[in-house]
């Protein structure tokens, strides 16, 4: 007979589960759009190679965003089971429309809103940590990248390229080509690795603090095992999303802003993981891997291509829009449902 305690948290964790699999679609643009823009990785072996990663990359590094998503913005207390369903619904509802648009999203960005909106409710937000740690650093990152990737395709690309070294690795030099080849796919990895450690924090770190109140055990001697074992459910997940959502979102990303080559996408993969990587483990900030690494991609195709060229394609259009629109249809989902199930009495 299944106990009543494990049927109060099994929603909650489905729904996680869901949320995971949402993220997974986003998070594999990131992770494989360069690689798949430069030929050199077959989309059929993406979701395993994104999915280990990914799981990796959570469990060696993930603690520090775990901790700010699941105890940093609110009062880890007011994690109930109904708080954090609505959360975790909330921003799966916005990243499902982001991935059926086939435009990669912030995963983390909606979460943090969906829980700025009971946390504003409850009138227990920290807003230091919200306006002068997050927001700063999701403005910051992004131009930061655009900046590093631009520098290198005028500066190092490009006068690589002069020289004959581009070509000589595509077709001249046949023992150069695996080793690039393998370079761009190691990168790939390394990225996946570093949404691992950022992103899944964003369905383990509410899912922690919600189980740490159910079990009434303390929540800081025993949040790291219990976002753990979260993370050993949520994070397998991230698999199935890039299996099922990833293809149209790495083609919209890796074909249809600026087609790469390979040394290119050593530069996009590069740049946006280790600065993704350095939030995680520095302020443990979760931050958006999408951002930093369209923005490594425009900077590349600025270098290349000039800004006219750039910006006034129609995904570039695209991106913007949706990122400044899928997070507040998160908050609005969550501050209303907060809402209602006050009305009704589901939050007591």
């Amino acid at each position: 007979m299944v106990s009543p305690l494990f049927s109060h948290l099994l929603i909650p964790f489905i729904i996680a589960m869901f949320l995971a699999i949402t993220m997974g679609g986003s998070g594999t643009a990131p992770a494989f759009s360069a690689a798949y823009g430069a030929n050199v990785i077959r989309k059929s072996l993406i979701p395993g190679l994104f999915g280990i990663m990914v799981f990796l990359g959570a469990i060696i590094a993930g603690k520090g965003t775990a901790t700010t998503v699941g105890k940093g913005l609110l009062n880890p207390e007011m994690m109930s089971f109904t708080v954090v369903s609505i959360i975790l619904f909330s921003v799966a509802i916005s990243l499902l429309i982001a991935n059926l648009a086939g435009i990669p999203q912030s995963t983390s960005q909606a979460t943090v809103l969906s829980i700025v909106a009971p946390a504003i409710y409850f009138h227990e937000l920290n807003t230091d940590l919200l306006f002068f740690e997050l927001i700063p650093t999701w403005f910051i990152l992004p131009i930061i990248s655009f900046i590093i990737s631009f520098l290198a395709g005028k500066y190092i690309y490009r006068p690589m390229r002069k020289r004959g070294y581009e070509m000589m690795s595509r077709s001249k030099n046949m023992n150069a080509k695996p080793v690039v080849n393998g370079l761009i796919v190691f990168m790939s990895l390394y990225v996946a690795f570093s949404i691992g450690a950022n992103n899944v924090a964003n369905a383990a770190g509410p899912i922690a603090s919600m189980t740490a109140n159910e079990l009434n055990i303390s929540i800081d001697e025993n949040f790291i095992l219990i976002m753990i074992l979260s993370t050993l459910i949520v994070a397998p997940s991230f698999g199935i999303g890039s299996s099922i959502f990833g293809h149209k979102i790495v083609k919209n990303t890796g074909k249809e802003i600026v087609l790469f080559g390979k040394f290119e996408a050593v530069i996009i993969a590069f740049v946006s993981a280790s600065l993704l990587l350095l939030a995680s483990l520095t302020k443990g900030i979760p931050s958006s891997l999408v951002q930093l690494n369209v923005a490594a991609i425009l900077g590349i195709g600025v270098a290349k291509l000039g800004p006219k060229n750039i910006f006034k394609k129609t995904e570039v259009r695209k991106f913007f829009l949706m990122w400044v629109f899928a997070p507040m249809i998160a908050f609005l989902i969550s501050l209303s449902l907060i809402y209602i199930a006050d009305i009704y009495g589901f939050l007591q």
